[in-house]
């Protein structure tokens, strides 16, 4: 969806046919007051996707800070006595040193150990959790696997909207609204408070790989009062609205949803051991597909790719396959030009026996065959120097 440029009252461009299906974010009408032009869907919701130049809402993202409207990061609520327990049912992550107040970055897998979507966890209470997803309908699979589960649990989407400030000054802005105490929240922590009334979760965590917080709304008829407080107590320290950045993204390796994995993609493909516990107790869903894909050994895995060819123009809306010696072995899952890094970059899943450091590859883009190489992944700031404000 793309808005005109003629923002007067009687302009046809500005008459949008919103249907029930698709939902606007409490922030949206903000967001177009700001500059939003383009919208995609993203958990049947509309997400702002542009606010001008992208590279631009890099250089503001990685040298100030930016408010984007990520509303459409849906929570499933799980609730009840065993919500512990159904928790860990559905993710192959061990939760048992999950105390409350943190946030961990988990999987959720299917009975094939095949990816479902890769939430933040936020433990709010005891027995009180929010999934915080990426885009997929988690709250069907997970009410559905409640029905047989045997545990006690009550499973909803509460009213809750998270916005994402990001940059090296969130930090200051964050102090303006809600003074020098939330220099003590923990990176990926989270604290339940409030701002003149408005009642808010914040956690330090966000998909910038930046310094910066989520700021969880839970009263959606208070989105364009929050909206509008944060980007006047910003307007000192440059904030922009903005957007998710791809480019910054891509550069920290983090990875999309439907873009970089899916059903069909297991954790090790992604190096994502870390977040699988074969060895305990609990008999999460897939836990018997991941002991046999540990054991068997995987055929493919993802990569980072070094693109030699003239700078791209935006990120990828497709696949583009790879190619070793003619053949066919894999895809590009997710590209774009870093401007800071001066180069092309690229997640690929490829097979394994092409995966080494320095391989050289070809990819076929939209534009031809490109030269690639295999190098490190994450491409920028491997150590999180600046998700941990160093």
């Amino acid at each position: 969806m793309t808005i005109s440029d003629d923002h007067s009252p009687n302009s046809n461009a500005r008459r949008f046919g919103f249907g029930t299906q698709i939902r606007k974010s409490p922030y949206f009408d903000a967001t177009v007051r700001w500059g939003a032009r383009d919208f995609s869907v993203y958990n049947h919701m509309y997400i702002p996707r542009d606010f001008g130049d992208p590279e631009q809402n890099f250089w503001n993202l990685i040298n100030t800070a930016t408010l984007s409207d990520v509303a459409v990061e849906r929570q499933v609520e799980i609730t009840g006595p065993d919500a512990t327990k159904f928790v860990q049912l559905l993710t192959p992550r061990n939760l048992e040193k999950c105390a409350v107040g943190q946030c961990k970055y988990v999987l959720i897998t299917n009975q094939d150990g095949g990816i479902l979507n890769d939430p933040v966890l936020l433990r709010l209470a005891e027995n009180h959790y929010w999934i915080s997803l990426a885009d997929s309908d988690v709250l069907m699979w997970a009410q559905g696997v409640a029905v047989h589960s045997g545990l006690e649990v009550t499973i909803d989407e509460p009213d809750v909207s998270p916005v994402q400030l990001q940059g090296p000054k969130s930090k200051e802005i964050m102090e303006v609204l809600f003074g020098d105490s939330i220099n003590n929240l923990r990176y990926f922590w989270l604290i339940e408070t409030q701002l003149d009334g408005i009642p808010l979760v914040i956690s330090r965590t966000g998909w910038s790989n930046e310094l910066g917080y989520e700021i969880y709304l839970r009263d959606g008829s208070k989105g364009e009062l929050l909206w509008e407080r944060i980007m006047e107590a910003g307007k000192a320290f440059g904030i922009q609205p903005g957007h998710t950045s791809a480019i910054r993204r891509i550069e920290a390796g983090m990875l999309s949803y439907h873009a970089d994995m899916d059903r069909y993609t297991n954790p090790f493909e992604l190096g994502l051991e870390r977040l699988v516990d074969l060895s305990m107790s609990a008999d999460f869903i897939g836990k018997t597909a991941l002991q046999k894909i540990a054991k068997e050994g995987i055929r493919r895995t993802q990569v980072g790719l070094e693109l030699l060819s003239e700078p791209l123009q935006g990120a990828n809306n497709e696949f583009w396959y790879v190619y070793a010696n003619g053949e066919k072995i894999g895809k590009v899952t997710s590209a774009i030009y870093s401007p800071r890094l001066k180069k092309n970059i690229a997640l690929a899943m490829i097979g394994i026996e092409h995966s080494a450091m320095s391989t050289s590859l070809s990819v076929i883009t939209n534009n031809g065959e490109v030269n690639a190489t295999v190098v490190p992944i994450p491409f920028y700031d491997p150590n999180k120097e600046k998700v941990l404000g160093k």
